[in-house]
């Protein structure tokens, strides 16, 4: 292999900058006549690095050694060992022809050739004997061509990437602001602000964990999940006489209570920016049929059955599950044992069987949750 090196990088106004993470500086000729060799590589050396191969086959090796190093490829046609045809075949297999422009520079120009060349995807079929001052502007100007198109892809590819990163980002500035608002709910109502994390956490564990609801990607997943985090954002509007009241409340007052289901409906309406992102229809369907129950005895709409969304159903069984097994300012925390047979009797409204029997397959680890929650808000 002979490698000349050149001094200086230049041609007209353009530059190869060698820093670079697109740039590609050195041309192979691929030729078993070392005159023609010598030829070609006068011509280019003032420009680009130039590296030597005596047959297809050693120029092969040396793409596949570093394929990044070249910005052109000269191959002539009738060489040993391997023909420069064969190694176009070989270029075009390895997806290098859309890389790194190859030239067939040949004194074979006859039409087949030709043609079976330009259908494999070659730049340029060139015929000896070269003129230099010729073949030197149809090379490099494709050259640049191919650079200025790498370069510009970087470009993209970087633009590209901040744009996720900033997109990224809003996403989770958005998950933050739902996050808080919702927290903000729970300690109006005198909880700890971990009860939305919890349900968002057992919402997610039964869609990933069992098969309640099937084929859903973890893309959905991840918004019902986040969606359930606003499952009570209505309680806002619920006048604080009602909200943190200890003691049971009157009909009247429980009538009330029960509008921050239509409440936070109105509320998930009015943020623009929620309409956009793909949380949003989970969002009002959760806040508004939470508390909907399976023989229809729920509200706000009385739905039954399977008129109740999936992930509203689980939402549902989150927020009994979790109300039940932690203190409220209006009740003490029952032990788990209790909670599991007040869940399956009914005594907390009527649940889809199957939603039952997928909550109890995981309901241990659902448990593992809340041996971390501080000793006065778990049960025993």
């Amino acid at each position: 292999m002979i490698v000349w090196r050149k001094d200086v990088v230049q041609m007209e106004n353009t530059k190869t900058d060698p820093n670079s993470p697109w740039k590609s500086d050195t041309i192979l000729i691929v030729d078993d006549d070392a005159i023609n060799r010598k030829i070609l590589g006068k011509i280019f050396s003032e420009y680009y690095t130039i590296q030597e191969a005596r047959d297809g086959w050693e120029g092969i090796m040396q793409i596949q050694e570093n394929q990044n190093r070249f910005c052109a490829i000269l191959l002539d046609v009738l060489m040993p060992k391997m023909n420069g045809i064969e190694v176009l075949h070989w270029l075009k297999k390895m997806g290098l022809l859309e890389k790194i422009p190859t030239f067939l520079i040949t004194s074979e120009a006859v039409e087949s050739v030709m043609q079976e060349a330009y259908d494999l995807g070659v730049m340029d079929v060139i015929s000896k004997p070269v003129i230099s001052y010729v073949v030197l502007r149809r090379v490099r100007s494709i050259i640049e061509l191919f650079e200025a198109r790498k370069h510009l892809s970087a470009v993209v590819e970087d633009q590209s990437l901040k744009l996720l990163k900033q997109a990224e980002r809003i996403i989770e500035l958005n998950q933050g602001m739902i996050e808080a608002l919702a927290t903000a709910i729970e300690f109006r109502n005198e909880e700890s602000g971990g009860h939305v994390h919890r349900i968002c956490g057992i919402t997610k564990m039964m869609l990933e964990k069992t098969n309640f609801v099937e084929k859903m990607d973890e893309k959905e997943i991840e918004n019902i999940a986040l969606a359930s985090i606003m499952h009570d954002v209505g309680k806002i509007t619920i006048p604080d006489a009602v909200l943190t009241k200890p003691g049971k409340l009157t009909k009247e007052e429980y009538e009330i209570m029960k509008t921050h289901t239509l409440k936070g409906v109105d509320i998930l309406e009015s943020i623009p920016q929620l309409k956009d992102s793909g949380i949003y229809d989970y969002a009002c369907d959760i806040a508004r049929h939470h508390h909907e129950r399976w023989d229809g005895r729920g509200y706000p709409d009385g739905l039954a059955g399977n008129a109740i969304s999936p992930w509203a159903q689980v939402v549902s069984l989150a927020d009994v599950y979790d109300a039940l097994i932690c203190r409220r300012v209006y009740k003490a925390s029952f032990p788990r044992e209790q909670v599991l047979k007040m869940i399956g009797s009914g005594q907390c409204g009527l649940f889809n069987p199957r939603l039952l029997e997928s909550f109890y397959s995981v309901e241990d680890q659902l448990f593992e949750m809340y041996q971390k929650i501080p000793e006065m808000q778990k049960s025993g």
